[in-house]
């Protein structure tokens, strides 16, 4: 992942609320599905298999995030189960077979979450942080973007 990506990624976390964010690590999972597929493309199968493991990782963490007082739970936990499961399976298939399978799963189950964070009106998971207001201004052809700091100082007063 570029840095630009993990830019965009950092100020979309920081910004959301449960909701968003489960929908930023889904994000997050398709742009390393995506590299492992551009990979193992070019043929850089080292590469590829660190794309698998993040991408495996973000499913873990989908999983473990699960809260089991809720009936919903016990109905994702085999879905991410078998998409992990797939994943492993690109790994020793030396194939993308299982990357397919899991990203099918998974992008089902995104548009149902997409949608739950739209009605979703909670404050962001995390307080005190910039805000960035990115529009066009004053410059033809390019984006510029703002930070707008309530408070300028950003440590520890000693």
């Amino acid at each position: 992942m570029d840095a630009s990506k993990k830019q965009e990624f950092t100020r979309r976390i920081s910004n959301s609320n449960r909701g968003g964010m489960i929908v930023v690590i889904y994000d997050i999972f398709f742009t390393y599905a995506d590299e492992a597929r551009e990979y193992w493309d070019k043929q850089e199968y080292e590469a590829f298999k660190d794309a698998l493991r993040k991408a495996q990782r973000t499913v873990a963490q989908l999983r473990d995030g699960l809260d089991f007082r809720y009936p919903i739970a016990k109905e994702l936990y085999p879905l991410y189960r078998f998409a992990q499961e797939q994943i492993a399976a690109c790994f020793y298939r030396n194939s993308l077979d299982g990357l397919d399978a899991a990203q099918k799963v998974l992008r089902n189950l995104y548009a149902g979450f997409v949608e739950a964070a739209k009605q979703d009106s909670s404050e962001p998971l995390m307080k005190h942080t910039q805000q960035v207001v990115a529009g066009m201004t004053y410059q033809k052809g390019s984006l510029t973007e703002t930070f707008q700091d309530s408070d300028s100082s950003r440590g520890f007063f000693a």
